[in-house]
């Protein structure tokens, strides 16, 4: 991960904030904005532009505004000095005096937009995101950080260190593939897995399980699908004294009992399938 600015705000004084986006947009990047809306402001923006020249065409000209009630975000493009047509979606997901987070992942056909864990927006592209290398915020906020993350190599397994305990959460982003049939999520201790979490869209539910001693346990099958092909998510997994709470955009989806409860021993991560991943938090 490459982090622009962290631990030194941005406050509204040194805004506007225009800064170059190390090695441009490619599929699979995101950029996390984090910041707080001052009360008061009336909108702010966060514009990918192809250059920081004035008049530079803008890619993605992401707009809250809150000049009625109650606010709405415009997404909009700018080429050859001309804006495009408007993206109106009413109800702004910030409110003032609040901090909030803006993870863009770019797609192949567009900008997923998640706010605050959530999904809320796909921007078409209307300029190749290829010609995008600068970033740029204006307006009242402040910003706390601005990070670039490349995406990660599927499958993925990496070493959770110190294992886990109550408390300690794993925060996964990614894209599931347009054609997805599968994918899961993997907390192994040695070679076994304690836990087993299995999105398949061929079925339309999620698939919770364990394999211990070489033995796949009962399956734990909760109906209904949090995932969407084609879109952006936000997945965090954490680990609590009887089980492992698990959230999808926000929004908690399943809990899954403890079949090994010596914790401390779950100390690798794997993530398989039909998804490209854009963040992993151990």
């Amino acid at each position: 991960m490459v982090v622009l600015l962290v631990g030194s705000p941005i406050s509204t004084e040194r805004l506007p904030f225009t800064g170059t986006i190390q090695g441009g947009l490619q599929e699979g990047k995101t950029i996390t904005i984090t910041g707080k809306l001052h009360h008061g402001a009336d909108r702010f923006h966060v514009n990918l532009q192809c250059g920081s020249r004035a008049g530079a065409d803008i890619a993605l000209h992401f707009n809250p505004r809150y000049d009625s009630q109650p606010g709405y975000v415009v997404a909009n493009t700018l080429q050859q000095s001309r804006w495009g047509t408007e993206e109106r979606k009413q109800h702004s997901p910030f409110q003032h005096g609040s901090g909030f987070s803006l993870v863009i992942t770019v797609q192949r056909d567009g900008f997923q937009l998640n706010a605050n864990g959530k999904h809320f927006m796909t921007f078409k592209h209307r300029i190749p995101f290829d010609a995008v290398d600068t970033i740029s915020v204006e307006g009242k906020v402040e910003v706390t950080s601005i990070a670039f993350q490349n995406p990660a190599a599927v499958p993925y397994k990496n070493t959770i260190n110190g294992g886990l305990y109550p408390g300690r959460t794993i925060n996964i982003q990614g894209v599931v593939n347009p054609n997805a049939n599968r994918f899961n999520v993997n907390l192994l201790c040695n070679s076994e897995i304690v836990l087993h979490y299995n999105p398949r869209f061929d079925e339309t539910l999620v698939v919770c399980n364990s394999r211990l001693r070489d033995q796949w346990g009962k399956e734990e099958r909760s109906g209904g699908m949090p995932f969407h092909r084609g879109q952006a998510f936000t997945l965090s997994i954490t680990c609590e004294a009887q089980c492992y709470k698990i959230v999808v955009n926000g929004n908690q989806t399943s809990t899954y009992k403890h079949r090994h409860t010596l914790l401390q021993q779950v100390n690798v991560l794997e993530v398989n399938g039909d998804l490209s991943l854009t963040s992993v938090m151990v």
